[in-house]
């Protein structure tokens, strides 16, 4: 993976492209065109096939995470948020994408853990998930993308039924992956979709 290089990840485009030195343009916050984020992935439409699941892997606070890409939708540089009084902690706030209100979520503090500092490498990504047969945009915060990855079924575990370092009904599965485990995360339940959803509408209304 390049240092000090950008990408753009587009799902219309289904693909991320490297932008060399990304990181000291001017970003417009109000349209988020070309937002930069450290990290090096290609995504195809074979990865968009139901029947060949992949999942994007990223950092947070030193473990390994993983979403299936199903529902990725970009991920972006970190960006400004404004901050919405009287909100969960882990909110860290809304963003403007292109005219919609899309709230952030702390991931690393809604997984009980410390808030991670922001780096160059720290990007949002941004998820499409339901609610009340709607759909909602939420992002997250990252410490860093990592790739792409195939992991079959069968190197998948279930969650433990104790022990685990975060809420077990936030875990999906256990993936093995270089010797080494990749948490794979229940979006909803982690990003709390019916609160999150009432936190864009009571923003746009204002």
């Amino acid at each position: 993976m390049a240092r000090n290089s950008g990408c753009v990840f587009s799902a219309t485009e289904a693909v991320v492209t490297t932008k060399g030195n990304m990181m000291n343009e001017k970003v417009n916050d109000s349209d988020n065109e070309q937002l930069p984020v450290v990290a090096e992935a290609v995504i195809t439409a074979e990865d968009r096939d139901d029947d060949h699941i992949k999942y994007l892997t990223f950092n947070v606070n030193g473990g390994i995470y993983g979403v299936g890409i199903s529902g990725v939708k970009e991920i972006i540089e970190y960006p400004s948020l404004t901050k919405v009084p009287m909100t969960a902690g882990f909110i860290r706030g809304v963003i403007n994408l292109r005219g919609n209100v899309v709230p952030v979520v702390d991931l690393a503090v809604r997984l009980g853990k410390k808030s991670s500092e922001t780096t160059k490498r720290s990007c949002v990504i941004i998820v499409e998930l339901s609610s009340d047969d709607e759909h909602i945009d939420i992002g997250f915060v990252v410490d860093g993308v990592n790739e792409v990855v195939d992991i079959p079924d069968d190197e998948i575990e279930v969650a433990p039924a104790f022990g685990a370092e975060i809420r077990t009904d936030f875990i999906n599965g256990m993936g093995k992956r270089n010797n080494k485990f990749v948490i794979l995360l229940e979006l909803a339940n982690v990003l709390s979709v019916n609160e999150l959803a009432n936190l864009s509408d009571s923003s746009e209304s204002k």
